[in-house]
């Protein structure tokens, strides 16, 4: 389905995203454009998993420009809130004027202390890829990292929810680390390994 040589249609507008999918792809010489570059619309996420939100992002972004296209869906599964914010998270964060994400990230906290959740509040990042080709096959693939929020949010690196959220055996968060460091623990990251191995053995 992909290989190395190949261009990639990643379904995302967000720069950040696409840098650290293009990062993740580079050792196998894989091309990759963002939705954005071709003038894709983003399709309005209407499913209530992970999987079905990628599924639909991938499989429209794959039929409208004829390539391999990858997608993912990824958010913050608090343990405390049964889940929660989980496939809503970007909606915990949009506001009248778009979506902020400190106003998502107090709003996580603030539900947590309603219930006087004990610590440590864990909390795992999720990440759902689908790779889909425009005859309508695909792959999926699903990764996590695993660990607990901190209060304030802490540092200006990464994007989201990265602040408050510390991943297990590490004194930083996501926010305060090194861009690179970052990608190699993260959910997306464990999502990507999957990927290599399943398409890159």
């Amino acid at each position: 389905m992909l290989k190395a040589g190949d261009r990639l249609l990643v379904a995302t507008h967000n720069k950040g995203k696409l840098e650290e999918i293009a990062d993740l792809l580079a050792p196998f010489s894989v091309t990759v454009i963002g939705a954005g570059d071709l003038g894709l619309p983003e399709p309005e996420e209407t499913e209530t998993t992970f999987v079905g939100n990628a599924r639909l992002k991938a499989h429209a972004a794959a039929g409208a420009s004829g390539l391999v296209a990858l997608a993912d869906d990824s958010g913050l599964a608090v343990d405390a809130l049964g889940g929660a914010p989980g496939v809503f998270t970007a909606d915990w964060s949009t506001t009248s004027t778009g979506r902020d994400f400190a106003v998502g990230m107090s709003r996580v906290w603030h539900e947590l202390e309603a219930i006087r959740a004990p610590e440590p509040r864990l909390a795992q990042f999720c990440c759902t890829l689908v790779l889909a080709q425009p005859d309508g096959q695909d792959l999926v693939f699903e990764g996590k990292s695993h660990g607990r929020l901190v209060w304030p949010g802490r540092g200006d690196q990464g994007h989201g929810f990265d602040p408050i959220f510390m991943p297990d055996g590490y004194d930083q968060t996501f926010g305060e680390m090194d861009r690179w460091e970052k990608n190699r623990l993260s959910h997306r990251a464990d999502a990507f390994a999957r990927l290599v191995a399943a398409l890159f053995p």
